[in-house]
């Protein structure tokens, strides 16, 4: 934003220094942009708060902690300037129709495995546990009922004790290698090829399949009615902050520098 660059150019070197350490960032740049940025922007709501006579008793943030007051002179003035509509419930409905994803459980498949334990760094250790892992899935394709007495002879997993049992897996809960599998076997499929991991070479087994569920509205209107008030009130934040910085263009000077 243009007009809010102006004024971060007017922020003391000096207040900058002091207020980088709130703003980390990957760049020693990056952070500096964001400190002058927070600073003018506080400039700009206390000359605002200045001009309007806006006042504030003692106000406690989130924590219980008293808030300084600067900073509760800039919460009262933005109560009392921005104001933004109530979430209302075909607002909350439309919302929930387009983004169903977000309120569905996952599908879960029961997962069973016989893991070759070794570094991936060591190519040798590495190649005779994928031998492994191809002579069991031979031994398997033959005898599939012997897949947990396998499992608690050759694992390296704990899982062995339950005969190589890992129970429901959803998405995110394996490292990606195993998961990108499991989802594509059928219900009681033996994977054909071992999968590789980080962890080493693991013979995969499929079992039932338990489809996410959708959760009923009604369980997530208040969630998605604070998503929506909260998205809406940052929108208006910033609209209003942009406006005081292309309508006050040397408020930054009026203003005093703010403590950081």
């Amino acid at each position: 934003m243009e007009a809010l660059a102006a004024h971060c150019r007017l922020i003391p070197d000096e207040a900058i220094a002091a207020e980088v350490q709130n703003h980390p960032s990957q760049t020693p740049e990056s952070a500096w942009a964001a400190a002058a940025e927070a600073l003018a922007v506080k400039a700009l709501l206390l000359a605002e708060a200045d001009r309007l006579g806006v006042t504030a008793g003692p106000v406690k943030d989130a924590a219980g902690r008293d808030l300084a007051p600067d900073d509760a002179r800039i919460e009262a003035l933005i109560e009392q300037e921005v104001v933004t509509p109530k979430a209302d419930e075909q607002t909350c409905r439309r919302y929930y129709r387009r983004h169903l994803e977000r309120f569905s459980s996952p599908d879960l498949v029961e997962a069973s495995h016989i893991l070759f334990a070794v570094p991936a760094t060591d190519s040798g250790r590495y190649a005779r546990a994928i031998a492994q892992a191809e002579e069991t899935i031979a031994e398997l394709s033959t005898h599939p009922e012997r897949f947990a007495a396998l499992a608690a002879e050759r694992s390296a997993c704990p899982s062995r004790d339950q005969g190589g049992n890992l129970g429901q897996v959803g998405p995110g809960q394996t490292v990606s290698e195993f998961e990108a599998v499991l989802f594509e076997l059928e219900p009681g499929q033996l994977c054909p090829e071992p999968v590789e991991t980080r962890y080493g070479a693991h013979v995969v087994k499929a079992g039932r399949r338990i489809a996410g569920q959708t959760l009923p509205f009604e369980y997530v209107r208040d969630r998605i009615a604070g998503y929506l008030e909260e998205a809406s009130w940052r929108r208006a934040v910033a609209q209003y902050i942009s406006l005081l910085a292309s309508t006050n263009p040397s408020a930054s000077e009026q203003a005093p520098s703010p403590s950081p």
